[in-house]
């Protein structure tokens, strides 16, 4: 009986940092804490947007602003979060996106607030 040349086991992955596994989840709890924030003062800035005289303010460029600054951290905080367990399940440093998650969710609120206040300026 001839003898099969089987190829060699696979070796096992090494384990997750564990800091690197501590900032990147402690950055993305931070970013839904933030994304949560973000949706609240939305919506209280919209709410109480009661008066709103058409020759200085736009009601519909301020709904719009603060809709896109949403949907905008909300789509960078899936990708992010979607990238940095990819990262992890790779075995390679997730906390850059992270962290870089966290930086362009905060940078979308702000832009966002910046385009409220324009349209209500």
């Amino acid at each position: 009986m001839p003898h099969r040349n089987y190829p060699p086991p696979r070796q096992p992955k090494p384990p997750i940092a564990t800091g690197d596994l501590v900032i990147s989840i402690g950055a993305l709890i931070a970013t839904a804490a933030l994304g949560v924030v973000e949706a609240a003062m939305g919506l209280f800035s919209l709410a109480f947007l009661d008066y709103c005289p058409p020759q200085s303010c736009s009601a519909e460029g301020a709904v719009t602003a603060v809709g896109i600054a949403l949907m905008a951290a909300f789509a960078i905080g899936g990708v992010g979060l979607a990238a940095t367990v990819i990262q992890l399940f790779r075995r390679k440093p997730g906390w850059p996106f992270a962290i870089a998650t966290f930086v362009l969710s905060g940078l979308a609120a702000m832009l966002g607030g910046v385009g409220y206040a324009m349209a209500v300026g």
